[in-house]
């Protein structure tokens, strides 16, 4: 398919309302707000970006439905979309039938690749294994494990697992809980925690859930500076929802942070705040959006034409000045190359960063490369 006379016309498939609304409007800002400078700068070839958008309210069904609407009766060939791995896996048989090209913007477990997908979040590698070494080392080697029940959760947690223990590092408990889970639930497992006495405990709950997790560990009386949760979603935007001011010395490992000291993520920064005012949050979510909207920009400019195959091999051989730092698509698998950082929550909700890669780490979404002699050894895979 291609774009119209007039216009590129593209989807966004990103949740307003439901469990995941706090990220997933991120998503959607930051997609808003490239689409709109883009736009405002003359748009690509003289053409303007158009865009047909849906509210799936966190429902993976809803997913599934709405991306077959949007690449049938809508006539659209690129979409970007989704936030977790369960409307991923939901969209992605009508994307690899239509012949589609899905933008996804988020972390995610890894163990995937499909030619229809540009995988723009962080893989395991990119995360996982820097927390993971960071924990033993900085908190101590006894870790508590706990997630919502669905493949995100489960898939991290045993990547962990093996990271723990190939560190030297014990996993003292393992809980899942559901998506919705009621205060009660929450409460039990933080009663196992309390038994388990973990040093640390890596949570990969999300949602709503994750932010009444959050609240409720400061309710039960833990210390985040003594037993802090770490995560790997856990941003700026549900620490405003939680309440900053309980959630100091949490750790979370991501790619980008707000806070991030560098030229273009100050030009993001206040971007962002001249398009949607001080109070909204920035963080990884809205930052990772807006970040693959140009990169896709300049793959369209260089092939005219919203054709998958076209734009695949156009975006790799690409690389873009990110708020986060250098970017580019790897060919090899689609995913991108990142740079690894950990931050801590300060009580404003800001991240202290507090480790971060000399340079973006090429993308291991099949965990190729492994931890060796207990420590994160990847020198071959730092981008030169």
């Amino acid at each position: 398919m291609t774009g119209g006379m007039e216009t590129w016309r593209v989807g966004v498939l990103f949740s307003r309302t439901g469990l995941m609304s706090v990220t997933e409007t991120e998503h959607f800002l930051g997609t808003a707000l490239a689409i709109g400078e883009i736009n405002r700068a003359g748009g690509v070839l003289g053409r303007e970006i158009e865009v047909v958008a849906y509210d799936p309210a966190s429902d993976a069904q809803a997913y599934r439905r709405l991306a077959d609407r949007l690449l049938t009766e809508d006539g659209i060939s690129v979409i970007f979309g989704c936030s977790n791995s369960a409307q991923r896996k939901a969209v992605l048989p009508a994307i690899e039938r239509r012949n589609g090209l899905l933008w996804y913007p988020s972390l995610y477990e890894g163990f995937e690749y499909s030619p229809n997908i540009i995988y723009t979040g962080a893989s395991p590698n990119q995360n996982s294994f820097p927390l993971a070494d960071y924990l033993i080392r900085t908190c101590g080697p006894r870790l508590f494990l706990v997630g919502s029940d669905y493949v995100y959760p489960r898939e991290s947690n045993r990547i962990m697992r093996d990271l723990v223990e190939s560190y030297g590092g014990e996993v003292v408990g393992e809980i899942y809980v559901p998506m919705d889970a009621a205060a009660d639930v929450l409460d039990r497992v933080l009663g196992d925690i309390g038994k388990a006495r973990p040093d640390a405990v890596f949570s990969t709950v999300v949602g709503k859930t994750a932010q009444n997790f959050y609240r409720r560990y400061r309710d039960a009386g833990f210390d985040p500076a003594r037993i802090p949760i770490a995560s790997l979603t856990m941003a700026e935007g549900e620490l405003r929802e939680i309440g900053p001011e309980l959630c100091a010395g949490h750790i979370t490992a991501a790619t980008y942070f707000g806070s991030l000291d560098r030229e273009a993520n100050h030009r993001y920064v206040a971007q962002f705040r001249q398009a949607y005012g001080y109070d909204r949050p920035i963080s990884m979510w809205s930052a990772g959006a807006y970040a693959q909207v140009r990169i896709f920009a300049e793959a369209l400019a260089q092939t005219g034409s919203l054709d998958t195959q076209r734009l695949v091999d156009a975006v790799h051989g690409l690389a873009l000045d990110a708020p986060e730092g250098s970017i580019q698509i790897d060919p090899e698998t689609n995913h991108t190359w990142l740079t690894p950082r950990i931050g801590r929550v300060r009580a404003d909700g800001a991240f202290d960063i507090v480790w971060q890669a000399k340079a973006p780490v090429k993308p291991d979404p099949y965990l190729a490369v492994s931890p060796l002699g207990g420590r994160w050894i990847a020198a071959d895979e730092i981008q030169p």
